[in-house]
């Protein structure tokens, strides 16, 4: 069972880091020197992928524009002597095949990934949640490629979360199976205190095999009127199919004022141009704080 497709759904309106999403994409927001959305396509990529589907909606072009050749600022680079920027620019847009296509209605995450249905076929794909980045040795969607063609089932990106913010997550039903990998049998979207299962949670990552999109298809809107990819991963769940693979790598959510910052902060220390300048001051400005 291999995987050669990936979907990021970025059709999110980004409410949470308004106003600045209001202009640019929240998937657009550097870290550092790289719009978060690139570190995304850049772990697919490392992970063996070949084909990606881009989820977005209207105000999205710039996504389409960054993974694009642009013959002027090219030109500017070549004639300028600038060959590392140039192999940087032009780069962007030979990592891999991109495709895109517009979810119309903002129906949730479970209807944007029925919109892949037919750039997916009969096989199985993985999909990176637009909000979060993870920096990781090992590319976090390839450890969970990698239990998937194991074990011939889907497979989520679980991390434990703390019991205060599961309400905003998910919770699962889990058992160990190996070291960091987990058989899932139950998962309940936005738990309230009694409903709470474990304390590990979906965080940004699965590979799911295509019979997700019949169960897509027959699942009903939740309370906010929309269709949540975890109901429908539920079914795979409860049917045997589901395994869960806690994943090495440091997740940062995109969408979160706080985790952008946190982003930007623990990337451009370890940066190669200015990590060592940055790390001096953070240093002197700890000593006022």
């Amino acid at each position: 069972m291999k995987v050669k497709k990936a979907v990021i759904p970025a059709a999110g309106l980004g409410t949470r880091v308004l106003p600045a999403s209001k202009a640019v994409p929240k998937e657009m927001l550097p870290i550092v020197d790289k719009p978060a959305i690139q570190y995304i396509v850049e772990e697919a990529v490392a992970s063996g992928i070949k084909d990606i589907l881009i989820i977005t909606n209207r105000g999205k072009s710039l996504i389409e524009d960054h993974f694009d050749h642009a013959p002027e600022l090219e030109e500017k680079l070549l004639s300028s002597g600038k060959h590392d920027l140039l192999e940087q620019v032009v780069g962007l847009a030979n990592l891999c095949n991109i495709q895109y296509v517009r979810q119309k209605e903002t129906r949730g995450l479970g209807h944007a990934v029925w919109c892949a249905k037919s750039f997916v076929g009969n096989e199985p794909f993985a999909v990176l949640y637009g909000d979060d980045v993870i920096i990781s040795q090992k590319p976090a969607i390839g450890q969970l490629i990698a239990a998937t063609e194991q074990y011939g089932k889907s497979t989520v990106g679980i991390k434990q979360v703390p019991d205060e913010l599961l309400p905003s997550y998910c919770t699962l039903d889990v058992a160990q199976v190996q070291d960091n990998i987990y058989d899932v049998f139950d998962m309940i979207e936005k738990p309230m205190p009694e409903e709470i299962l474990s304390n590990f949670a979906i965080l940004g990552r699965c590979v799911l095999t295509p019979d997700i999109f019949d169960i897509l298809a027959h699942t009903p809107p939740s309370r906010n009127g929309e269709i949540q990819l975890t109901d429908a991963m539920r079914t795979i769940a409860k049917h045997g199919g589901m395994m869960g693979v806690a994943y090495e790598g440091t997740r940062y959510d995109m969408g979160n004022k706080l985790g952008i910052l946190q982003a930007i902060v623990e990337v451009g220390l370890t940066h190669p141009e200015i990590g060592t300048g940055f790390r001096e001051y953070l240093k002197n400005l700890s000593s006022t704080l």
